[in-house]
């Protein structure tokens, strides 16, 4: 402890002069007495320890109570959080809303409940993660360590013989994503993204919801994963955006979901909104004009690589008409293309259907009526609570979506309750889902608030265990 304490007074002679110019304050009157450093300014012993890093702040705890006390000060492991791994904003918004696995209604926001220096240390043992993102179109997975997926392969609804069943099917699933990683199902904790699917409230869609759970759940375990953690798709997509409620508008792959969540539950009593266009819609029409103009091209993908380079929401349709609005880019192997008002035509199939020959609701109309339905369902003390609406999905990363959509909400609806809503572009692109549940993968309390293992499944659905193999 003496080699310590020598440390911390040569910390404090290097940098003094560094420290001087700063706003200084006195120990608080009725604080343990510091022996010799009762003479600093706290500010300054607060820097001190700082510089020492939070292994020997840790071991500073042990000398006395004063030193116990001021080691264990929110506002120093605070600054620690913010110096280590993860966005700051991220780490916050995970302890004080999900700490208790049900995002909390209330914000800590640093208060007392809390101590930075536990949340430091249980952050620092808790495992990695596999983090699998069913999505759509495609699946993306990967390490919750690493800062972004590691792979991408088709999602598990339209994996292997679809004509196989579920059971076999998503048992085949994760033993590829398990084989690509180079991982034993047994070695880590896993989080599963689940799609959006069966979305209406009726007796037989929920469920076909907790069938398909209960068999994910079913399949890791049988390959003997210790911990499984399965969450709604739009829930981290939520999350993603450091939301707990809210609407997620999920652009899929085949269908675009309107989804309102209510601190953290999807709130299928209230409904949730699908409309029948999705990327692939918009990438066919696309395609349609492309060839209108006779311009040539290999395949679909290669369109898609043109909408997603060139094509964007036009804030006033009518208005961008007159515009000269000619853009190029390069295809790899196939050149370069030259699109005009095909541009923002091919997006605007999403708020007039019509235009691509298509019989559906405008999007714009369909989060009003999920809007309308929330405001009129009272569920919750704070009216405001749908109007963050989060957009997610690949095609939702189109420039001037955001823009255009909270313009049309606010014509559309009354003053009550358009005041006030925020529409949020996807805060990681085509990976918000994946990024959700690393946040959720890095709380502090994540092993025991989050996840569940084979024991508490088997306790939980013993009865319907033995017919998840058969049926699905």
């Amino acid at each position: 402890m003496a080699l310590l304490m020598r440390k911390v007074c040569g910390s404090f002679l290097s940098r003094l002069g560094s420290t001087s110019g700063r706003s200084s304050s006195e120990f608080p009157a009725d604080y343990p007495s510091m022996g010799a450093f009762d003479q600093l300014p706290i500010d300054v012993f607060m820097q001190i320890l700082r510089f020492l890093g939070p292994k020997e702040v840790a071991r500073t705890s042990l000398v006395c109570k004063s030193w116990k006390l001021l080691a264990s000060e929110n506002r120093l492991w605070i600054l620690f959080l913010q110096n280590g791994k993860g966005p700051w904003d991220s780490i916050l918004f995970s302890e004080t809303h999900l700490r208790l696995g049900i995002p909390s209604m209330t914000y800590f926001d640093q208060s007392p409940q809390l101590s930075f220096m536990n949340i430091y240390a249980m952050r620092a043992i808790v495992p990695g993660s596999v983090i699998i993102d069913g999505g759509s179109g495609y699946c993306k997975f990967g390490w919750s360590k690493y800062d972004s997926p590691s792979g991408r392969c088709a999602t598990f609804l339209e994996f292997g013989n679809i004509e196989s069943p579920m059971y076999a099917r998503l048992r085949h699933f994760f033993m590829t994503i398990y084989r690509r990683m180079q991982v034993k199902p047994s070695s880590q904790p896993i989080i599963v993204s689940i799609p959006i699917c069966h979305s209406d409230d009726t007796e037989s869609a929920r469920a076909s919801r907790r069938q398909l759970r209960e068999t994910i759940y079913s399949v890791l375990f049988d390959m003997n994963a210790p911990a499984v953690c399965a969450i709604d798709q739009a829930v981290l997509g939520l999350y993603a955006a450091k939301c707990t409620s809210g609407i997620v508008v999920n652009i899929g792959f085949h269908v675009t979901s309107i989804v309102p969540i209510l601190r953290g539950k999807v709130m299928h009593e209230v409904g949730v909104e699908i409309v029948g266009q999705g990327a692939l819609k918009l990438t066919g029409f696309l395609r349609e004009l492309m060839q209108q103009r006779n311009i040539g091209f290999e395949s679909l993908y290669t369109v898609r690589t043109i909408k997603e380079k060139l094509c964007y929401v036009a804030s006033d349709y009518e208005a961008e008409l007159c515009k000269d609005t000619q853009a190029s880019c390069e295809v790899a192997g196939e050149g370069w293309f030259t699109l005009s008002k095909e541009r923002f035509q091919t997006t605007e199939i999403l708020f007039q259907p019509q235009i691509g020959g298509m019989r559906a609701m405008g999007l714009h109309r369909a989060v009003a009526l999920c809007m309308d339905h929330c405001f009129a369902a009272e569920v919750a003390s704070d009216i405001g609570w749908f109007k963050t609406v989060v957009l997610a999905g690949g095609s939702s990363c189109l420039p001037g979506l955001p823009e255009r959509l909270e313009k049309e909400l606010y014509k559309l609806l009354p003053p009550s309750i358009s005041d006030g809503i925020k529409v949020i572009p996807p805060p990681y692109g085509t990976d918000s889902a994946w990024f959700g549940a690393k946040i959720v993968s890095n709380v502090s309390t994540f092993s025991e608030a989050w996840c569940m293992t084979k024991k508490q499944f088997r306790q939980k659905f013993r009865r319907n265990v033995t017919s998840l193999i058969g049926a699905w």
